[in-house]
């Protein structure tokens, strides 16, 4: 959304939409469909699969992936990549940790063909509510922010050719991961108490969830108040390979293994930006631990951090 003047704020905007969309449960919206409700913005200015394929080559990994994703692989595990993303995005950042293409989950996006159902009458209705939601604050303007955009996206925009062509995006969060990741455990005959997931995000809660009711491991890595209450643990460092030990742990003992060493990491503390590990199974307070992971989740992911 950077690409263009204003993207950024207009994200902003959106992004919180789509957290009071998913905190009000509507009826088939998934957190992380903020990547459908952006879709008439990128083709208004133009944007195209192109850009985001450039943007992922350019992108860095997170501290230490590139470490324990190949240490993952040689100790005998299965790498999967569940993510939100668009396909132009996920596939390239995958490839860069070697993960395979087949264990990928992504969005399909064929936004190159929405740009040709763009028609003057719609670039007219576009450019308005972009003005509209340039004027919001999220939190501040929460009321202005759902009453205008439900009728945005819910009332005029359907009635437009991009509004039907765009209704085909389907991002992979929220319930279609859990059903990705469903997928990915029958083709290998694995019960979700076999799987280790990490998630970070409100995309991702739901996913925490079926893995830590099914007695897997679920592991929130610089999270936020949406993700955290549904975790079996978590880590807040600016190195995800700071993991392994615990993931060393799981190998040889599952549950159990990744509890003890958890526990033990939790009672010595992280030090600076690093290691700060919490049991949150049963836990029914994780304010503090919320605090922790804000401070080292906005140094990861930077103004990305901010969001849900």
């Amino acid at each position: 959304m950077k690409l263009f003047p204003n993207g950024d704020k207009l994200f902003e905007v959106i992004s919180r939409y789509d957290n009071l969309l998913t905190l009000e449960a509507r009826e088939d919206y998934e957190p992380g469909d903020t990547l459908a409700l952006i879709v008439p913005f990128l083709v208004l200015h133009n944007i195209s699969e192109s850009d985001i394929a450039d943007l992922a080559s350019r992108a860095s990994l997170t501290g230490g992936a590139d470490k324990l994703i190949p240490w993952l692989e040689y100790s005998g595990w299965k790498v999967f990549c569940i993510g939100t993303s668009y396909e132009q995005y996920a596939i390239h950042i995958t490839q860069k940790l070697g993960i395979y293409a087949h264990n990928v989950a992504c969005t399909s996006f064929p936004l190159d063909k929405f740009r040709l159902t763009l028609c003057q009458e719609d670039l007219k209705l576009l450019h308005q509510t972009e003005e509209d939601i340039l004027t919001m604050r999220p939190v501040t303007d929460d009321d202005r922010i759902k009453l205008n955009l439900d009728n945005f996206f819910w009332a005029k925009l359907p009635t437009t050719d991009l509004g039907k062509a765009i209704k085909e995006v389907k991002p992979v969060g929220g319930q279609r991961k859990v059903a990705a990741l469903n997928r990915f455990a029958d083709s290998y005959g694995q019960p979700l108490s076999n799987w280790v997931v990490v998630g970070d995000s409100i995309t991702d809660f739901k996913i925490l969830q079926a893995v830590e009711e099914a007695g897997g491991l679920a592991i929130a890595f610089n999270a936020n108040e949406y993700t955290l209450p549904y975790s079996t643990m978590s880590l807040a460092s600016t190195l995800i390979s700071d993991l392994t030990e615990v993931l060393q742990a799981w190998q040889k003992n599952q549950r159990k293994g990744a509890e003890k060493i958890v526990r033990q990491k939790e009672k010595t503390g992280g030090m600076g930006d690093r290691g700060y590990f919490h049991w949150l199974s049963g836990r029914t307070d994780v304010d503090e631990v919320i605090e922790l992971h804000k401070r080292i989740r906005r140094l990861v992911r930077e103004e990305a951090g901010k969001l849900g």
